[in-house]
């Protein structure tokens, strides 16, 4: 077989498997059974030990991966990323997994920072879904939900690989979570709490907190950040109860030398919790694994609890080399992230709690404003936004308001709708029309907020959503908007997927983005109006935010080389 012939394979082979991955998205024999077990979240775990033995593992082999194991409402994510990079810096060979994956699938499981090859993405794939499939019988369920087989492949690549050691980043929750079948982590973390995914954690951050806490294990390290004095206090219960040692990180600006410092690869004020979090996981992993190339600490017990913290302080150290490189050469796509292609520049960050929004819009602001002051000339800001699932959008587009956008765009998290596209992004648990509807809903509730601007009855004379996805060459209109002439002060649009949105915003101006069929456009005022403007404007700023979804489906179409 020719190497042009074994490549061709080998792409249909991986191709196969994200198609049959997917197929595990809507398992109706998995979906009976999480109805069933709603009322004992325990039995969750119980089946997720089932499974992994099932693919040919025992918990006590996930013992060998001398996990960190990560939990939070915000920030995770990002601690992870920052960990794992510092600890790559000491000479270890690590594995992280985490989620979602922006663009492909394969970016859940890294190898040294660095998403799994198609190839060996291939043959764990199959190895963990033949062994499932042949040790399948009528009275269980025969194949895990999406999620959980990810986890059980990635414990499978971890130990294949022998990585060093496995930064685990928790998927919801904590307590519930098919994560949390592993035993013995080395340390654990806890980042900055908050609502979200009320339906499965609770509706208060103190049942929220609770279900964090349950990553704590007995006798294992583990360490959080400021976080508002009730959910702290829920923590501290919980590690006690556990017999966990629990503590509190110190500020940043705590490990730096006077006049020095810290540098960060992730833009933000909040990455500087996230990157304390991190230096505490780092430097616990280093010390209880006997190796080489931690701080030196300042302190070396921990200091008494503060008056405002239940918890004791985590010891000050100062960082080594290798720590301070590993938090300046952080990079975590998707979040607090950049990018300029001539008069447009993207700003890209998948926040999607109220928390991590006004993080996120602080961001803007300062990054946005800077830029304004060394260009000169005139700017339109152009929002694009999609949030999904149970999250309050309205609340999450008030927070947004302060940016003083010129023009909000909604669209769903589909790169495109003529089709091309790739399997990793689909998602086969919504429709079009679901979507559509509820990006129709989100527009409602941004131009309900903008009343002061004699935005009134914004709902009235929009395009029913049967409309919006039928009578055109590609399957769906370029633009969708309300048709009312009373809008028109809202400048607020609806797009059936993220490149005509992006089109519309660059009107051309990205020499990197396909530009847009003119014949196509809905010749809509607010459109019309706004194409003039930002074909005009010296610059162009873009937000993308709102979900993590979104960002990926846009980098998708900003970065083809996360394609390849």
């Amino acid at each position: 077989m020719s190497c042009v012939e074994q490549l061709t394979v080998m792409k249909r082979r991986h191709q196969d498997a994200i198609r049959t991955l997917n197929t595990l998205q809507t398992n109706a024999s998995f979906l009976d059974q999480v109805k069933r077990q709603r009322n004992d979240p325990q039995e969750q775990l119980v089946a997720m030990k089932g499974f992994l033995e099932r693919s040919g593992l025992q918990v006590e082999d996930l013992d060998q991966l001398n996990i960190i194991h990560v939990t939070g409402t915000k920030g995770k994510g990002s601690t992870c990323a920052f960990t794992e990079q510092i600890l790559r810096n000491c000479g270890l060979k690590t594995g992280f997994y985490s989620s979602p994956h922006l663009v492909q699938v394969r970016e859940r499981i890294r190898i040294n920072g660095q998403p799994i090859s198609k190839e060996l993405f291939s043959k764990y794939f199959w190895q963990v879904y033949n062994r499932l499939e042949e040790t399948k019988s009528d009275d269980v369920c025969s194949m895990p939900a999406y999620f959980r087989f990810l986890t059980i492949m990635a414990f499978h690549v971890f130990l294949q690989e022998k990585v060093d050691l496995a930064v685990l980043e928790v998927g919801i929750g904590g307590a519930y979570d098919c994560t949390n079948i592993i035993r013995k982590p080395i340390v654990c973390g806890v980042s900055s709490l908050g609502i979200d995914h009320t339906a499965i954690l609770g509706d208060t951050t103190e049942k929220i907190a609770w279900q964090k806490g349950g990553i704590f294990k007995p006798g294992v390290p583990a360490f959080t950040v400021p976080q508002p004095a009730s959910p702290l206090e829920v923590l501290r219960n919980r590690a006690q109860e556990i017999g966990c040692p629990l503590y509190m990180c110190p500020d940043l600006a705590e490990y730096e030398e006077e006049g020095i410092s810290l540098r960060l690869g992730l833009a933000g004020d909040h990455q500087k919790t996230n990157a304390s979090l991190a230096l505490q996981l780092a430097q616990t992993w280093l010390q209880q694994r006997g190796c080489k190339g931690f701080g030196e600490n300042k302190n070396l017990n921990p200091q008494i609890p503060k008056a405002k913290w239940p918890l004791p302080l985590a010891s000050v150290f100062r960082p080594s080399v290798p720590m301070v490189q590993g938090l300046q050469h952080t990079i975590w796509l998707g979040r607090t992230q950049v990018i300029q292609r001539g008069p447009i520049s993207y700003y890209i960050d998948g926040a999607h709690t109220n928390s991590s929004i006004k993080a996120c819009v602080k961001w803007f602001q300062e990054m946005a404003l800077n830029e304004e002051k060394a260009g000169g000339g005139s700017v339109v800001r152009v929002l694009v936004f999609n949030a999904t699932g149970e999250r309050d959008t309205a609340a999450l587009l008030k927070l947004l308001q302060p940016c003083h956008f010129d023009y909000a765009v909604f669209c769903p998290n589909i790169s495109e709708v003529s089709g091309v596209g790739i399997a990793d992004q689909q998602n086969y648990n919504v429709t079009l029309e679901n979507v559509l509807t509820r990006c129709l809903e989100n527009q409602k509730k941004w131009n309900l907020l903008m009343e002061e601007r004699s935005c009134s009855d914004p709902w009235g004379s929009s395009l029913p959503v049967d409309s919006l996805i039928k009578d055109s060459p590609r399957g769906a209109p370029l633009l969708l908007a309300p048709s009312s002439e009373r809008l028109l002060n809202c400048n607020s649009l609806v797009f059936p997927c993220i490149s005509h949105a992006l089109q519309w915003a660059t009107q051309g101006r990205d020499p990197d983005l396909p530009s847009a069929d003119t014949s196509l456009l809905h010749h809509h005022p607010v459109a019309s109006s706004g194409s003039v403007l930002l074909q005009e404007a010296a610059h162009i700023q873009i937000l993308l935010t709102g979900s993590l979804h979104l960002v990926g489906g846009a980098l998708k179409l900003l970065d083809q080389s996360l394609t390849e």
